[in-house]
């Protein structure tokens, strides 16, 4: 790697304006848009992609096949790109990639992918808090927020709009569904359904995500209809004591209603699939394992 002087850029081996911080160190082969700002004595290595409008902070480390995309700001100390904490990694070639106008803030670290052409995906208009942890092969929609100290194990999918309270670790593989609330010092091991509040160790769907499902406008969509079904699936899915798939069947018939369908789907997945951590239950149990 070779250090660069303010007001450079390497772009392909070529020079061009931006403002990298004279204590950088970004290799040759790496791609800067002209107005990406670089802090003191971050680290960019050669396969890394950087958008326009983005500012990387100081002592930041980025390697690996990583792209991020427009508008981001990564503070202190983030790592993004190392190779993923997994015994199976070979060395291959795997993939990070970020999308726009998120903010990632100090010391988060994410990994990239474990085999050959995956990929670690974080989407747009996230925030990820101080010390966030996020493994191989997972995956991040957009407006999601991540409180401080969060560690997602691999293969962890985060639908958007889900906001995941802090100190707390999710389990490889688990689903957590759009709209979802995670209380902080839970211990999540089971797929977290969409529109739920969750919390606890053992963690348990508490009841719906009513300020969340306000704050987006569902509580006011077609007059409300669309939150009185949702109100209506809670009721069925956790306070009946109803078996699962019989409920499931129930929910279809609201097939004009796109919330209810996607819990519906979202259920009826984590159910079946494989590699899927099976749906929390509720406070008192109910709705464990497809019951």
């Amino acid at each position: 790697m070779s250090v660069h002087p303010p007001n450079t850029l390497v772009s392909g081996g070529r020079s061009l304006s931006t403002l990298i911080h004279p204590t950088a160190v970004v290799h040759p082969g790496a791609t800067l848009h002209p107005s990406v700002k670089v802090g003191p004595y971050a680290v960019i290595g050669e396969k890394v992609t950087i958008g326009p409008d983005t500012e990387i902070g100081a002592h930041v480390v980025l390697d690996g096949h990583t792209e991020i995309g427009s508008g981001n700001k990564i503070f202190p100390g983030a790592a993004i790109g190392i190779e993923p904490q997994d015994l199976k990694y070979d060395g291959s070639v795997s993939l990070v990639k970020i999308g726009d106008n998120n903010r990632i803030r100090e010391y988060v670290t994410i990994n990239r992918a474990t085999h050959a052409g995956e990929m670690t995906v974080v989407g747009d208009n996230n925030l990820l808090m101080a010390y966030v942890h996020v493994a191989h092969n997972c995956v991040i929609g957009n407006q999601v927020i991540i409180a401080n100290a969060v560690a997602l194990a691999g293969h962890v999918e985060v639908e958007s709009n889900a906001v995941i309270g802090g100190v707390l670790g999710v389990h490889q593989f688990v689903h957590i569904g759009r709209y979802a609330m995670v209380g902080g010092m839970s211990r999540i091991d089971r797929d977290v359904p969409p529109y739920m509040i969750v919390e606890g160790s053992p963690c348990r769907v508490r009841g719906l995500n009513v300020v969340g499902l306000k704050r987006a406008g569902i509580t006011t969509v077609h007059d409300g209809r669309f939150y009185r079904e949702l109100k209506e699936a809670y009721r069925l899915l956790y306070r009946t004591g109803q078996p699962l798939m019989e409920t499931l069947e129930t929910l279809e018939s609201w097939a004009d209603n796109d919330h209810v369908q996607h819990l519906r789907n979202f259920l009826k997945q984590s159910s079946e699939l494989p590699k899927r951590r099976g749906p929390m239950t509720g406070r008192r149990g109910t709705q464990a394992s497809g019951g």
